[in-house]
């Protein structure tokens, strides 16, 4: 089967190296077994940000996705990292975001058709996204965004002052990709070297961050805008009675499950029932398949997957149609052999 895994993660060295150097936090350090810690403060708690080898050479992760029996085609979103370029001086936030762009530019020349990468955006100056945006999209050829869930330690991303950005990312058709930062919640929910913050505190943020964007009226103003939520949709599939119950508040013109059902996400769950109810929640139109690698081990996302029992039309819309339509992926350009 043709497979699009739209929740994949490549980074590159380069970027971490480059924060290496930094004196003050953030900052990175190597930790001796081929991978690095992001530290985001002096004192970050009992949960550091940590990734192993396996993130950082895209030709192995290709080659171990070859290894399935699939023909795999992946879509690179930042995931948790999203969030660095928006702890930085706004200038050397856009330095290092336009580095990792530059890069995800790269891997897509490199393996066209096969890899698809999405923008790095320093959110804390709305000028400065916006020139990273247009430079990702315009000059890169990037095919999406990733929004953290959080301004460094910000959590309104809905802040009045980014309604520019909403509007370029809608104007521009682009998906945006909402994934959760470890900012917010990471010293709330400590304890248990770092278990509940993992089990529980991710799927806190990413649902706080997307029902911002929904009780601020950003839904509502910009009806185009292609929010794809990560693991599932967090908490919100499964506590919509409760948005909608209490949401009233918010004064929408629409119940918030209306909005929210105008989501997209992916199948990243290691729980067949929860993969079900998600797709049963947003519909089979607006559900990737997703793996989360290097996080969660490719053959267990299908094994958990195949479980569900879906028609093999719905499988192969989840598994390949949805993510080319809704992620706008296109084929490679293929230059003609000059004449001789």
């Amino acid at each position: 089967m043709h497979i699009i895994d739209s929740h994949f993660h490549w980074w590159p060295t380069s970027v971490f190296e480059a924060l290496i150097k930094r004196k003050g936090y953030p900052r990175v350090e190597r930790d001796g077994k081929g991978g690095y810690r992001y530290l985001r403060e002096e004192n970050p708690g009992d949960y550091i940000l940590g990734t192993w080898d396996e993130w950082f050479d895209l030709d192995k992760q290709l080659e171990h996705m070859d290894s399935l029996g699939h023909d795999i085609d992946v879509v690179c979103s930042i995931g948790p990292f999203s969030v660095a370029f928006s702890e930085l001086p706004p200038e050397e936030g856009r330095d290092l975001a336009m580095m990792w762009n530059e890069e995800m530019a790269g891997a897509q020349r490199k393996h066209p058709g096969r890899v698809w990468a999405s923008a790095a955006i320093p959110m804390q100056d709305t000028r400065i996204a916006l020139e990273v945006l247009d430079h990702a999209v315009n000059d890169l050829g990037l095919m999406g965004v990733n929004l953290p869930g959080s301004i460094g330690k910000d959590p309104r991303i809905d802040a009045e002052r980014l309604e520019p950005f909403y509007d370029r990312v809608e104007q521009l058709g682009l998906p945006m990709f909402l994934h959760p930062t470890d900012a917010t919640f990471v010293h709330a929910l400590g304890g248990y070297d770092g278990a509940l913050f993992l089990s529980l505190g991710r799927v806190v943020e990413v649902s706080v961050a997307a029902m911002r964007l929904v009780f601020s009226g950003i839904m509502e103003r910009h009806p185009d805008l292609k929010v794809v939520m990560s693991h599932t949709g967090g908490a919100l599939p499964y506590q919509s009675g409760r948005m909608d119950k209490n949401g009233k508040k918010a004064k929408l013109p629409q119940d918030p499950s209306v909005y929210m059902k105008r989501m997209f996400t992916d199948t990243v769950s290691p729980h067949t029932a929860g993969m079900k109810f998600a797709i049963e929640y947003y519909g089979v139109d607006h559900v990737m398949y997703g793996t989360d690698y290097p996080c969660w081990d490719p053959k267990m996302a299908l094994k958990y997957f195949g479980e569900i029992g879906l028609s093999q039309a719905d499988t192969e819309k989840i598994m390949y149609h949805n993510a080319r339509r809704i992620l706008n992926l296109k084929d490679p350009v293929v230059k003609k052999a000059a004449a001789e």
